[in-house]
């Protein structure tokens, strides 16, 4: 379901289990991985990839969600929470991140691409969509705080109201990516990425603090101050 290598200073999630659909299993078998990229030190990056050649990760489980009784994806009750959980541990993740966007990234696949600090897109084939509106849901407060924090505000409305779908390059022309690359070089471009980033790892608590910063509690995008106030009266907020 999920495999963990370590070339070099990068390590390498493999996402192995077909369209690679998020549930409870899958997110303890993320976790897991993670768990171990956290246990190491120095300087370090992490790659997230898909082993299939059409999907990087379709979305929610459906199938597992709407079944009853004992079944692979696990606890459904306990999904939500730990989701989530799980996405902002990876945007607020120790290392840098990439994301090697090799095929079709739809609504939880979507959103888990967005939490890397970087991402990198097949330019000749594959979507990223936030399609809860196509499926009929409500993308829930938290995930929209995401989308709005790392999609251009042009984009952000066309993304998560009118259901868009992005292609490499236009999604890399919005700015919701930062590179494309033919499938054949994908995942070479973003180890080369990783490789670049993985130096700013090397003080792990300096590099988690800085991300805490962007995207944590008091986040300093979120206050009710604008830079003029903030700058003018700088000591209010050291922390």
């Amino acid at each position: 379901m999920i495999d963990l290598e370590r070339d070099g200073d990068v390590f390498v999630l493999t996402m192995n289990d077909g369209e690679n659909r998020w549930n409870t299993t899958f997110v303890r078998e993320v976790a897991k991985a993670l768990t171990e990229v956290e246990a190491s030190e120095g300087p370090a990056a992490l790659v997230t990839r898909s082993a299939s050649e059409k999907f990087f990760s379709n979305g929610l489980d459906l199938d597992w969600l709407m079944s009853k009784g004992e079944h692979r994806g696990g606890d459904r009750d306990a999904f939500g929470e730990e989701f989530m959980a799980l996405m902002g541990r990876i945007i607020t993740l120790e290392v840098p991140t990439v994301a090697a966007i090799n095929g079709h990234g739809f609504g939880a696949g979507f959103m888990s691409a967005l939490c890397h600090d970087v991402r990198v897109m097949r330019a000749d084939r594959g979507f990223i969509c936030a399609n809860e509106m196509q499926i009929g849901m409500v993308i829930p407060k938290p995930e929209l705080a995401l989308f709005r924090h790392k999609i251009p505000m042009n984009a952000f409305f066309e993304t998560v109201q009118l259901a868009k779908r992005w292609s490499g390059p236009a999604a890399e022309a919005a700015g919701i990516v930062q590179m494309t690359a033919d499938a054949e070089s994908l995942l070479e471009v973003a180890m080369h990425r990783a490789n670049e980033l993985a130096p700013l790892a090397k003080n792990r608590a300096n590099f988690a603090k800085q991300k805490e910063s962007i995207y944590g509690e008091n986040a300093a995008l979120n206050y009710p101050h604008g830079p003029a106030h903030m700058l003018k009266n700088a000591a209010q907020f050291h922390h």
